[in-house]
């Protein structure tokens, strides 16, 4: 999943240090049953067939549940279906049977028809939600997806009532991982049918069966709330009766809301950031994502070409953006794959780690690049687009890059546009852009939920690489080598080796979240691979 950051002298003035967070709710009881949240951007829909963003499926973690979930120790379980269960047909073909106690937050019952409802529209040529890929080893998914077929010959049916049977194109060991993901929720399809193409547009407008629903989003307001949902099969384990939501795009504001008790969780960033890591309510969160730049490789735009691509990654000081800018636990980037993703079992090394990039932070080495690219173009300069959105870290970065760039080419500029998310959002979809600071967050533990958005025909490739080798590797993983594990992994390597070579991004640090916590809240579960789980949560 995706998202934003500066160094430009003032950035690098550390300002004196925050105070305590000393707090007004900082000896909360245990008769506490409200949990006050933020979001750092806004929210756009509820619509999993129709978009994908970090803060819906931050949403939706609390508010819906798929056939699995994941646990407080990582560990896939059931959730909409009773157990995990193994594969026939030698590994093509899941047969769930789903809780006869599940139901919708309306009282309906949750059954197969509902999963089929939300995957037929989500694989649909139609979807925009940019994840129609994530179904491509479902039968029939990736000639649905091209419009080549219809939505019901998808592999999912509804055997019964509450029986869904699921048959692949291909062994997908990792579908179990897969299917705790938002993407493959189900959606209520007595509802769908009710409001149609409004589905999801605000909280009103869906059903929800997971431990909360969510009420008070109008479709463009920037606070709601989350309520217990009185239907939930397991209500007996949801200690709180609420959540508030509200977006916080500074951190500033996020430090002075938490200090105030207006928040439990607060996510800072920069320098406020800087001035609470000795704060006893800090907790360092590490995820599984990287932040990079993507860049348009559109024929028509400059970043088209590799050399120029390479010069990017190495004017960029990644320790001073990690060390003096950022200074939030976070570490440089020199992966697409973050390490700590998951071990390569072929060679037990972590497989981030011994895929990393040789490239380093090298001025001469980056304008003999530069000088090399341009010559290959015949032009004499290049100005740079970068899009991000407009929260105060992407505003750090933008300032980052734009001051780095200006400083050590000459014969460069960079152009900056820090705008609300949505219009980031379509700058990059319209190719409006040659760079735009973003984030990959792991859907599942394995390097292929990276490497499938940079494939050629991939609905999420907005930067339109297209390399031969990296595309013939990815397909050999997901078909003939998906169940062969020296060959699989194989492809891994060679595909994160390409991505390097070939300068695909600019990858700028690795992901650690800086929460400031309340000292009293237990049970959340922090996942280092997709969304922070606050559902079991409760005051102590």
């Amino acid at each position: 999943m995706k998202m934003k950051t500066t160094v430009v002298a003032c950035c690098l003035l550390l300002v004196a240090p925050l105070a305590a967070c000393g707090r007004a709710h900082a000896n909360t009881t245990t008769t506490q049953k409200t949990l006050h949240l933020m979001q750092d951007t806004e929210l756009t829909s509820l619509d999993t067939s129709n978009t994908a963003t970090l803060t819906q499926w931050n949403v939706l973690q609390q508010s819906m549940e798929g056939l699995y979930r994941m646990n407080a120790h990582n560990q896939v379980v059931g959730a909409m279906a009773t157990k995990v269960v193994k594969p026939t047909n030698h590994g093509k073909t899941y047969t769930f049977h789903l809780r006869k106690s599940a139901k919708w937050s309306n009282g309906h019952p949750v059954t197969a028809a509902d999963f089929v409802t939300a995957w037929r529209r989500s694989v649909s040529s139609t979807s925009t939600s940019g994840y129609s890929y994530i179904y491509e080893g479902i039968k029939n998914a990736a000639q649905i997806s091209a419009g080549h077929k219809s939505t019901k010959t998808l592999g999912v049916t509804a055997v019964n009532k509450h029986t869904l049977r699921v048959t692949l194109s291909h062994a997908t060991p990792y579908l179990s991982k897969m299917l705790t993901m938002p993407a493959f929720f189900p959606q209520d399809h007595q509802v769908v049918s009710k409001y149609g193409k409004n589905y999801g547009t605000s909280s009103a407008k869906m059903a929800y069966n997971g431990p909360f629903t969510v009420s008070g989003w109008n479709g463009t307001n920037d606070s709601w709330n989350l309520l217990k949902n009185t239907y939930y099969y397991d209500k007996q384990s949801i200690k709180l009766n609420k959540m508030t939501m509200q977006v916080v795009k500074d951190s500033t504001t996020a430090h002075n809301l938490f200090s105030q008790g207006k928040l439990d969780d607060a996510t800072v960033t920069g320098v406020t950031a800087q001035g609470v890591q000795n704060d006893s309510h800090l907790k360092h969160v590490s995820k599984a994502g990287t932040y990079y730049l993507r860049l348009n490789m559109q024929k028509n735009r400059a970043l088209n070409n590799k050399y120029l691509r390479q010069a990017l990654n190495l004017v960029l000081n990644k320790k001073t953006l990690t060390k003096n800018v950022l200074s939030d636990g976070s570490t440089p980037a020199y992966n697409y794959v973050t390490p700590g993703l998951t071990t390569d079992p072929t060679t037990n090394k972590d497989f981030g780690t011994e895929t990393q990039s040789s490239y380093r932070y090298n001025v001469k080495n980056a304008q003999a690049l530069w000088n090399k690219g341009l010559k290959q173009l015949g032009r004499s300069s290049v100005t740079l687009k970068l899009v991000s959105d407009d929260t105060t870290v992407a505003k750090n970065i933008d300032q980052f890059v734009q001051a780095a760039v200006k400083q050590h080419l000459s014969n460069a500029k960079v152009t900056v546009s820090a705008v609300p998310s949505k219009s980031s959002g379509d700058a990059v979809t319209s190719g409006n852009y040659d760079m735009t600071y973003t984030l990959w967050l792991a859907d599942y533990a394995d390097p292929v939920s990276f490497f499938d958005i940079l494939t050629k025909n991939n609905p999420q490739n907005y930067g339109h690489y297209d390399d031969t080798v990296f595309n013939q590797q990815i397909s050999a993983a997901h078909n003939q080598n998906a169940t062969n594990t020296t060959a699989y992994w194989k492809n891994m390597r060679t595909a994160a080796n390409q991505l390097n070579q070939t300068a695909a991004v600019v990858p700028l640090y690795n992901m650690t979240e800086s929460h400031l916590v309340n000292s009293n809240l237990k049970g959340v579960s922090y996942h280092s691979v997709g969304e922070n789980d606050y559902t079991r949560a409760y005051f102590k």
